[in-house]
């Protein structure tokens, strides 16, 4: 017959094991915050399959739609086992300023008890990973509709291992630029001042479609894009507030920032358009979106919410004006826009973040700086991350083009081009109607 007492007996026992053991795994892990980067990565995988993809399949053309699916797909892969293998350990193990070591290669020593603070490490190898997934592929957008696909796979291989992961290491890995101060948020430089300057010099190595500048060549199904933006736009909160590792008010405050910059870049956008044009476009609203989300990504930690609409305002502004210089002035064709939305914006907001990180700004006021720091020193910082990613990434993309082209070729023939690369790339149609 068991007692009263009984019941509680294992329990007591249990009780006092533990203490004599001290502290253990459960004691230190999270499960909230294991349980919101989970979601997190979860969302930003969101972003790129399906969102982005079908953002940037409903932009080209009907003949070329199946190219940029595959495209982002196969990036997915590569990039994922690249992380596996060398990425991750070139980005997050210990080296030195410029680049990680080799020490967590294969994912060497990462076991389900191992944490990344109090998180399991294979949870933030998995949540980076997905940020390694879609930095090359938004570099997609610079060259659609007229490169090879080998040529895709074999520069975006090469551009992870030599730009990306030596970036993220600069500022996450306890490299040079993270050593100075610099505020990057979720990824104005890692992911768009890399993304968009490699799309960049992949336009003006690649030249202009043809036509481009003497016919029309407009997306050919906005319906996918406006479905693929609104997918980005949620899966961006994983982004953003996500990168707080953490479920508390850095990551609530993030995720309300993300949000307020996206609706007034795409409301600003909109309203230059109607000035300018007499009607706000479909196509206007979804890309002044996305350049509110690119632009408030650095800054998303550190800024309140009045910075955040100043921050959206500017991006709509800079962006939408940056567009039609590249393409009417410049007439370099950077097919989705990458670089004036991503990567002017990733440039403008972590600029921005330097100023509205402050906590003397009034209603206008952020998290704070460091202790000391000022606006003029911080911004002083900004600029140097800001230069000197944007010309490593330059310099090494424009390597990495040179050297594919030689190897394998980087464009197709005119004849394929204008065929459609869904043809003569896959031997597939997007459409049979």
């Amino acid at each position: 017959m068991r007692t009263p007492l009984s019941r509680f007996t294992p329990a007591f026992v249990a009780f006092f094991c533990a203490l004599a053991a001290g502290p253990s795994h459960a004691d230190s892990l999270s499960g909230a915050n294991t349980a919101w980067i989970l979601t997190s990565t979860a969302l930003v995988l969101f972003m790129t399959l399906p969102g982005l993809a079908l953002f940037y399949g409903g932009l080209v053309r009907s003949k070329n739609i199946l190219s940029v699916l595959m495209q982002c797909f196969s990036i997915t892969c590569v990039a994922s086992l690249l992380w596996f293998a060398v990425a991750y350990s070139m980005a997050f193990s210990e080296g030195n300023g410029f680049v990680g070591g080799l020490s967590k290669a294969l994912l060497a020593g990462i076991g389900e008890d191992t944490l990344s603070g109090d998180i399991p490490e294979t949870v933030f190898v998995m949540f980076q990973m997905t940020f390694a997934i879609i930095t090359p592929a938004l570099i997609v957008g610079g060259f659609a509709e007229r490169i090879r696909f080998s040529a895709v796979m074999m520069f975006s291989a090469l551009w992870l291992l030599a730009v990306y992961a030596p970036v993220t290491h600069w500022v996450w890995g306890g490299g040079w630029l993270g050593q100075m101060g610099l505020l990057d948020f979720a990824g104005g430089t890692v992911v768009h001042i890399t993304a968009g300057v490699a799309a960049l010099v992949a336009a003006m190595v690649l030249g202009p479609r043809n036509g481009f500048g003497q016919m029309a060549l407009p997306p050919h199904n906005l319906t996918m894009t406006f479905t693929g933006a609104g997918m980005l736009w949620v899966g961006w909160f994983g982004f953003n507030a996500g990168s707080a590792l953490a479920a508390n008010g850095d990551a609530g405050m993030a995720m309300l920032v993300t949000h307020l910059s996206a609706a007034t870049g795409c409301l600003t956008w909109s309203f230059i358009e109607w000035l300018r044009f007499g009607k706000p476009s479909a196509l206007g609203a979804v890309t002044g979106m996305v350049a509110g989300l690119g632009t408030i990504t650095p800054a998303s930690g550190y800024v309140g919410p009045a910075g955040a609409v100043v921050i959206g305002l500017s991006a709509g502004i800079v962006c939408f004006y940056c567009t039609l210089w590249l393409k009417q002035v410049l007439k370099i064709d950077d097919s989705l826009d990458v670089f004036p939305v991503h990567g002017v914006g990733g440039i403008l907001g972590t600029f921005l973040a330097g100023i509205f990180a402050s906590a003397e700004l009034g209603v206008f006021s952020g998290q704070g700086l460091a202790d000391g720091v000022s606006i003029a020193q911080q911004l002083k910082v900004q600029l140097i991350g800001i230069g000197a990613t944007l010309a490593y990434t330059a310099i090494i993309s424009f390597i990495l083009f040179k050297l594919v082209d030689v190897v394998i070729g980087l464009r197709v023939s005119a004849d394929e081009e204008s065929e459609g690369l869904d043809l003569t790339g896959h031997n597939e149609v997007g459409y049979d109607l």
